[in-house]
């Protein structure tokens, strides 16, 4: 008697649909994990920018170097492109903002296109 019959390959042709699912559902999370990863980085670039910027002998122009510095050190200086930094008023409270607009990192051909943008705040320090 022979073996498999039929169903002879069919073990191979299952392995390869699955294969295919699980490497796209891989594929998948790390793009969203590094897209997190991004946001975190650039979130916390923002807000200590804005804390270096809101201190009495620093201004927006110091926060922005500030922010470029760690972003081009965490990243590259792809993401350190477009750094602003402004005084503006949040809750009653004058405050520095300094805002990050970032591409959107993208694993392969598929995922995501467009920029991230975040900002982060700090209060300013009265003279």
């Amino acid at each position: 008697m022979t073996s498999g019959g039929p169903e002879r390959g069919s073990a191979a042709a299952e392995f390869l649909l699955v294969s295919v699912l699980v490497l796209a559902l891989l594929l998948g999370v790390v793009q969203v994990a590094l897209a997190v990863h991004v946001r975190s980085l650039a979130t916390d670039a923002a807000a200590e920018g804005a804390r270096v910027a809101a201190r009495v002998d620093r201004g927006p122009a110091d926060g922005v170097a500030r922010t470029r510095a760690l972003l081009a050190d965490a990243l590259t200086a792809d993401y350190a492109r477009d750094v602003t930094a402004g005084r503006t008023t949040l809750d009653g409270a004058a405050v520095t903002e300094v805002t990050v607009r970032a591409p959107l990192p993208v694993v392969g051909l598929l995922g995501p296109g467009g920029t991230l943008t975040v900002r982060g705040h700090a209060l300013e320090e009265a003279p």
